[in-house]
């Protein structure tokens, strides 16, 4: 099996993948982990970034909040360690 280069980096590395599903700025979206329940915005979570794919990590526990990757002509999203996204509504 090879190894992959990993970067870690700031939430708002996942934008690109999280932008393939989602309609609006997903960076700004506030997070809760489901694991420990600190809130805060996704750019400010810890990403890790490989040809693999993309795991966001809770700041405060380092609990898995989302994984994503982009299989073939699809993108996989997994946000089972996120209780709640809440994203703002324009006004």
């Amino acid at each position: 099996m090879a190894m992959t280069d990993e970067s870690t980096l700031d939430g708002n590395a996942a934008a690109g993948v999280l932008g393939a599903v989602f309609r609006f700025e997903a960076t700004t979206t506030v997070v809760t982990c489901a694991s420990c329940r600190a809130a805060g915005p996704l750019g400010g979570a810890v990403a890790h970034v490989s040809d693999m794919g993309t795991v966001v990590r809770c700041r405060q526990c380092s609990a898995v909040l989302i994984r994503a990757a982009e299989l073939r002509d699809r993108v996989v999203v997994d946000l089972r360690g996120a209780a709640t996204i809440a994203v703002s509504v324009p006004g």
